[in-house]
């Protein structure tokens, strides 16, 4: 019913896939840059409003279990809304942990099935085809994806550290944390990472140095140092971030590195490390994350009473790293965001008045703050959730299911878009357009 709904309600959000077409044929702008605290791409300011993909290269595969009728599709929807810029997981790591999405990419130590890769291959030629950026994430803190507990795992011999099993989420963000002091683990982190960095696309032939679809390499999605109120991993974390990153940038010298750190939240709160860490000139851009429900800042089941105080404290965060970005001359992306539909509803259906009026403030701050030329330079929702349904009563992802952009550890639902949603997509159109309408003239020197 909802894709009925939708072709009745929201032609007008998705007609111009004429115009997309147009794109797949336009000339490919060339690599990112930086410039003090904004980005440039062909000489021209960059500002965009991407969004969260992080299964993309799980579609392109040719094969069983990938979709590639469903990405192009998909990729022609979010041109025609001006979402250019795409975040994407790069590298899954196998492993025993009840909520990571398989089949994976590294299998083990030194070994790496190469069928996801191939569909990545895919997804960033037909990305190129449509002049669209990717960040590309190599690691994971969340077990989702296998990410650093899979290493720790490997390198101690130990079962993976299951916080969906023991319950233990401090235990587990000090294990995760361990990943960054271990040899073994990191052996294995930067083998699998020179093997796609170094890869040569198998669609186009193109090295992905050479590829300037790739905006950006990211050091992991929302690495952190541990639990909070933990500082016994803060010198490693701040080392990690540092040397990972000067690592990529040898190998992939023309393409931008940034770290997929949460803000201070991500930090245990603590500022002084977020600009510590974040202080290397191996990274060029910082990156930080708004999760209001999360932190429990925001109730979905009482959302009248939460949501105004909850905007306060949200615009006090994400003007804190604005500012912050300010005073150390580098550009900031708020590269995930997200709230809940209206009573914390999975269903597509579920009317989305709180989430509408979210991301409508959200991009309000974003574009004032952008046109008086200050460091944000985009933003990538989360997530987007196209065409992907769950059937599944509990609403939790099992192999072989649909993507839809929430990934298994949490509720199918819980915060993507779908293809359904007209009014949240036309919020997102048009701030696109408003953030790629944004002249030099506006921007501070």
């Amino acid at each position: 019913m909802s894709r009925l709904v939708f072709g009745r309600i929201a032609i007008a959000v998705l007609a111009p896939i004429i115009a997309s077409a147009a794109l797949a044929t336009a000339a490919q702008s060339g690599f990112v840059t930086v410039k003090g605290r904004h980005f440039e791409l062909d000489g021209k300011p960059y500002y965009y409003a991407g969004a969260n993909l992080w299964y993309g290269a799980y579609l392109g595969v040719a094969g069983k279990g990938g979709d590639r009728a469903r990405l192009t599709k998909e990729l022609d929807q979010l041109a025609a809304q001006g979402i250019l810029n795409l975040r994407i997981l790069a590298i899954s790591e196998a492993s025993t942990l009840k909520r990571s999405v398989t089949p994976a990419i590294v299998r083990r130590p030194h070994h790496i099935d190469e069928t996801i890769w191939q569909g990545l291959d895919f997804l960033l030629d037909e990305m190129a085809r449509r002049d669209m950026k990717a960040v590309l994430y190599v690691n994971n803190f969340w077990q989702w994806s296998g990410g650093m507990s899979a290493y720790v795992a490997w390198s101690t011999g130990k079962p993976a550290f299951d916080p969906d099993v023991t319950g233990d989420w401090n235990g587990f963000m000090d294990n995760s944390a361990s990943f960054y002091r271990d040899a073994r683990a990191q052996d294995a982190f930067r083998f699998a990472v020179s093997q796609l960095v170094t890869r040569r696309n198998s669609v186009n032939g193109r090295a992905y140095t050479e590829d300037p679809t790739i905006m950006s390499w990211q050091l992991a999605n929302e690495p952190r140092p541990g639990r909070d109120g933990n500082r016994q991993y803060y010198a490693d974390f701040a080392r990690w971030i540092n040397g990972t990153a000067g690592f990529i940038k040898k190998l992939a010298p023309k393409q931008l590195v940034s770290s997929g750190n949460e803000g201070w939240m991500g930090t245990g709160g603590d500022r002084d490390l977020f600009v510590k860490s974040h202080e290397t000139k191996n990274l060029d851009y910082l990156t930080y994350h708004m999760w209001a429900p999360n932190w429990q800042w925001f109730d979905p089941k009482n959302a009248a009473d939460t949501y105004d105080g909850a905007w306060t404290k949200m615009q006090d965060y994400l003007d804190w790293h604005i500012d912050t970005a300010n005073k150390m001359g580098k550009p900031i992306v708020l590269e995930e965001f997200g709230i809940n539909r209206d009573e914390g509803s999975y269903r597509p259906g579920a009317t989305t008045v709180y989430r509408d009026r979210f991301y409508t403030a959200i991009y309000q701050l974003l574009a004032r703050r952008a046109a008086a030329g200050d460091a944000i330079a985009g933003s990538n929702f989360w997530a987007w959730g196209g065409a992907g349904r769950t059937k599944n009563a509990d609403f939790m992802w099992k192999a072989g299911d649909a993507f839809v952009g929430d990934p298994p550890q949490e509720a199918q639902g819980l915060y993507c878009i779908f293809d359904s949603d007209a009014s949240t997509i036309r919020i997102v159109a048009t701030h696109a357009r408003q953030m790629s309408d944004i002249r030099p003239s506006t921007r501070k020197k």
